[in-house]
């Protein structure tokens, strides 16, 4: 089964220094019938205004992921932990018992990024934050796995969950291979360009939804950008 989810049909909230879209209900964003994804229970599609975030706030038991698509975030935490991520680039933070954090965007130009939320396997793990740099030539033509389960990649960013998180960048054209297993959930959206997955198309910032299916082809209809969760 492969749905898409047009943009347009996405949850929104706009508060002047945040334009938010919500992929799965989140915040005031309600429906039913979009309360997660398998194991992926947020995604959202935020714009930060310049010089503004995300003051201090908890979170717990929670995988935390964000990509950035343009500009930079600038991440403090309750452990100490302070780091700045760049376009391209991933953070993960595992809220495991307990964490405060914020996120600002410290640049003189808007920040775009994705950030997603995986149900974590095990409650009251120890938290933990760390960032990564992945240049874009990695990753060209193929996907490349930006996060995984702790353990199971030492190349890769670790989470506490059963879920890897990758992307490809690809000419119009090319195409990529992902596979997985039919009882699994992946969760895509192409940052910029026009896609097809197994041969339905979707633009950019659709939301496509996938189960039952072992092995995925994405195609690009024009220059793309394609971040994907595989999991549980």
């Amino acid at each position: 089964m492969i749905e898409i989810r047009p943009f347009d049909s996405l949850g929104a909230a706009n508060h002047g220094w945040l334009d938010a879209h919500h992929h799965f209900s989140f915040a005031g964003y309600y429906d039913p019938a979009r309360m997660g994804w398998g194991a992926i229970r947020v995604w959202n599609d935020d714009t930060i205004a310049a010089k503004s975030g995300f003051p201090p706030h908890p979170h717990d038991n929670m995988e935390i992921v964000t990509y950035v698509r343009t500009g930079a975030i600038t991440h403090e935490d309750s452990l100490g932990n302070r780091g700045r991520t760049g376009a391209g680039d991933v953070q993960v933070m595992s809220a495991g018992t307990g964490i405060r954090h914020a996120e600002f965007n410290l640049e003189d130009e808007a920040t775009t990024l994705f950030q997603i939320w995986i149900e974590a396997d095990r409650r009251g793990e120890k938290p933990g934050w760390s960032q990564r740099e992945f240049p874009s030539s990695t990753r060209e033509g193929g996907f490349e796995v930006l996060a995984a389960k702790a353990g199971s990649d030492d190349e890769t960013l670790p989470i506490n969950a059963d879920a890897r998180v990758a992307a490809v960048t690809l000419e119009a054209g090319q195409n990529a291979k992902w596979t997985t297993e039919p009882g699994r959930h992946v969760y895509l959206v192409a940052a910029k360009g026009r896609i097809t997955v197994n041969g339905k198309e979707a633009n950019a910032r659709d939301g496509v939804a996938v189960t039952g299916e072992d092995r995925l082809t994405v195609e690009a209809i024009e220059p793309a950008e394609v971040i994907l969760v595989d999991a549980r």
